[in-house]
C-alpha cells in the first residue's frame, strides 16, 4: 500500500552518524539520566523483539542514536528510540549515544509520532492517541496536525474515529485481532453492545472487513425499521432539530428508539465536515 511520506522523513530528523543533528547534538548519556515520555504514542512492546535487540546491541552497541530533550529540572526526557533504549537497559548498557533536541512538549510528541508512524509500527489506537494528544497539546486542528505529520485529513478523522469504539474493543484493535477497518466498520453498527458483539463474531469468524460493513448495513436496516415505527411526531424533538439544523447549517435528524436514540448530521464533503465539527467545537 502506497503511504504518504512523512515530512522530510527520519533522515532529516536523525541523520546516521552525525556530530550535530537539526539543531541538536549527539552525546554519549548516561541511561539512568533518561527518563520516558509518558505521551509517547507506542504503548505496545513487543518483548521478544526487544531481546533480540538487546543481544544485537551487546555485540555491536546502538547504531542509531536515540532522540532526547533536556529538561529544566534536570536530566533528560526520550523523545524518540524507547525500543533502543529498552533494549540498551537489558544489554545492561550505562551509556548510549543520543541526539539532544531543544524542543517543547508539543514538538516531542511530534517527533516521537512520526518516527512511528514512518516506521509503520504503531497499532491503530497508539496512533489514533497520539494524534489525539498532538491536538490537546498544540490546540491544532485535524487539518493541521494532518499536515504536521504528513498525512491526509481524512487519515487523521478515519483514524480518531476507532477511539469511539468500546474500550474491549478497542483492545482487539491494539493486539492485532481486528484491523483499523474492521473498527471504522464495526462503528456503523451504533450501540456499544452491537459493536461488542459484531467485534467478537469478525474476530472469531475471521470475517473480512467488507462482510463486517455488511454487517452493520444489516444492522442499521433493523434500527431504520424499528425508528420509523417507534417514531411519533414529537413536537420537543422536531424543535431540538430545528435548533440543531441552525447552528450546524446543515439537514438533522434526531431518532428516539425507547429511552435512547441517535442524531443523524448529514455533510456532503470533507470540507463541509470539517465545517461541522468546527461547528460542534463552538457549541460546547
Amino acid at each position: 500500500m502506497n503511504r504518504k511520506a512523512l515530512g522530510k522523513g527520519l533522515e532529516a530528523l536523525i541523520p546516521e552518524a552525525p556530530s550535530s543533528a537539526a539543531g541538536g547534538l549527539v552525546a554519549e548519556l548516561p541511561v539512568s539520566e533518561i527518563g520516558r515520555n509518558e505521551e509517547q504514542p507506542r504503548t505496545v512492546f513487543n518483548e521478544e523483539s526487544i531481546n533480540e535487540l538487546a543481544a544485537s546491541i551487546r555485540t555491536y552497541g546502538v547504531v542509531q542514536p536515540v532522540v532526547v530533550r533536556r529538561l529544566a529540572t534536570g536530566g533528560y526526557q526520550l523523545v524518540a528510540g524507547e525500543r533502543r533504549l529498552r533494549a540498551a537497559r537489558r544489554a545492561g548498557l550505562e551509556m548510549v549515544p543520543a541526539i539532544v533536541r531543544e524542543v517543547d512538549e508539543t514538538g516531542a510528541l511530534e517527533l516521537a509520532l512520526v518516527e512511528n508512524l514512518q516506521r509503520e509500527d504503531l497499532n491503530p489506537i497508539d496512533e489514533a492517541r497520539g494524534y489525539e494528544s498532538l491536538m490537546e497539546l498544540s490546540g491544532s486542528t485535524q487539518v493541521d496536525v494532518a499536515g504536521r505529520v504528513g498525512r491526509d485529513r481524512s487519515t487523521v478523522a478515519n483514524s480518531l474515529r476507532l477511539l469511539d469504539l468500546p474500550p474491549d474493543v478497542q483492545d482487539m484493535l491494539v493486539d492485532g485481532r481486528l484491523s483499523a477497518g474492521h473498527g471504522r466498520a464495526l462503528l456503523g453498527l451504533g450501540s456499544p453492545e452491537a459493536i461488542r458483539d459484531g467485534a467478537a463474531k469478525a474476530a472469531s469468524r475471521g470475517l473480512s472487513v467488507r462482510e463486517v460493513e455488511a454487517l452493520a448495513r444489516g444492522g442499521r436496516r433493523k434500527r431504520k425499521k424499528a425508528t420509523r415505527k417507534a417514531r411519533t411526531d414529537d413536537p420537543v424533538l422536531q424543535q431540538w432539530e430545528e435548533r440543531l439544523q441552525r447552528a450546524l447549517g446543515t439537514q438533522v435528524r434526531i431518532e428516539r428508539m425507547g429511552t435512547e436514540g441517535t442524531i443523524r448530521i448529514e455533510y456532503y464533503s470533507d470540507e463541509d465536515l470539517e465545517r461541522i465539527l468546527e461547528a460542534l467545537g463552538t457549541l460546547g
